[in-house]
Formats: structure tokens, sequence, C-alpha cells
């Protein structure tokens, strides 16, 4: 793990004075989608950080890029639709192969003119930290094992994830990857990433 935090921390430290550009975007708290009565806690307790200086003050990094994947994923890639991901706020501290509801790994946020509006959660669990079996949150099972996601990490941080939007509705369902009506228009560092590839995990993980 030391190796993996380092050279994600390395990735995501970088990305602070740009966080710190950013300002508040006022009354984006509502939601106009429906949320589940089992996430309404977890939503609850995410609200805080509308305001994107208090996720960096509780451990939350932006990763700087604006993810969006164009192609849907194609044979042996995790099974992708075209849509957005917005920008990654990543809390190293979360990084464990025990899955916390309350506490997600990474906040997803997308640009709004000058601002940032929150507008989902991802759980993120590298292989590397010992993870035996897939995850599973809420009755619904993690995304992969996959490669990580190039450029933003070392294709050889292999994990599992598991994305909920929980502050903009997503047509293609609140547990997808990606979200078609998440744009990264008008960001300052858009990238548009490729569906990672499946890979097999060692025996035993």
């Amino acid at each position: 793990m030391s190796s993996f935090a380092f050279r994600a921390g390395r990735a995501v430290l970088g990305g602070l004075a740009f966080v710190l550009a950013f300002g508040i975007a006022p009354g984006l708290a509502q939601s106009t989608g429906e949320v589940p009565a089992e996430l309404e806690s977890v939503r609850a307790a995410l609200e805080k950080y509308q305001d994107p200086f208090v996720a960096v003050h509780d451990g939350y990094f932006s990763t700087v890029a604006c993810v969006t994947v164009p192609e849907p994923g194609g044979e042996g890639r995790v099974q992708y639709q075209p849509g957005g991901m917005g920008i990654h706020f990543l809390n190293m501290s979360a990084v464990t192969p025990e899955i916390d509801p309350a506490r997600p790994t990474v906040l997803l946020y997308e640009p709004d003119g000058e601002k940032l509006r929150l507008v989902g959660a991802e759980w993120f669990v590298p292989l590397a930290t010992g993870v035996k079996e897939r995850p599973e949150l809420y009755g619904h099972p993690f995304e992969g094992p996959m490669q990580g996601h190039h450029p933003l990490m070392p294709e050889e941080l292999a994990h599992y994830d598991l994305h909920v939007w929980l502050f903009k509705p997503n047509p293609l369902g609140i547990f997808s990857p990606t979200n078609p009506d998440v744009t990264c228009e008008g960001a300052d560092y858009p990238l548009a990433e490729e569906a990672p590839l499946i890979v097999t995990p060692a025996a035993g993980g």
C-alpha cells in the first residue's frame, strides 16, 4: 500500500492549487432526481461537500482532469456507456478493503462556469489493499476488477469501483459508472478516457 499511496498521492496533491481556485456554486444543494431511501442518509452525510473547500479540509484532493468517456467499452473492457464522470476528488485515508457506506473514497464534481457542482461519489478499492472478493454496496456489485485509469493513475493499479449519482439524476441509472448528463464543457483540463481493461485478480484476490 505504501507504493500505491505514494503514486496516487503524488498525482492528486498537485491538483490542490487548482481546487482552491474554485469557489462555491450557490444554490446547488437540491437534486431534481429521486434518491432511493437507503441512500438518503449517505446523501445527507455528503451534503456538506457541496462546498469543495470542506472536501479539501476533510482530505479530498482534486485529480485535476474532468473525465469523459466518449465511446462505449469494447471487448475485454468495462462496459461503460458514453458519458461524463467529472472531476474526481480522492481521499487517500479512505482507501481500504473495507467499505464504509457513509465515507466514499471519491467525490465527483462537475464544472459549472467557474464553480464546482457536487454530482456524485465513488467507492474505490484497489486490489493492493488485499480485498478478497468483489465488494458490494446496497445490493449492487462493484465494477471490475479493472486496470488503473490511464493517464491519471498507473495502469497496474487494478481496482474495483462503484459510482453513485446522488446529486444529479442519471438516465443510465444511479449506479452507472458514467452519466451522459455530466459535461466537462468549459473545464480547464478535459480528459477523454477509454474504458479500462478488465483484469483477472490473483488467486485468493
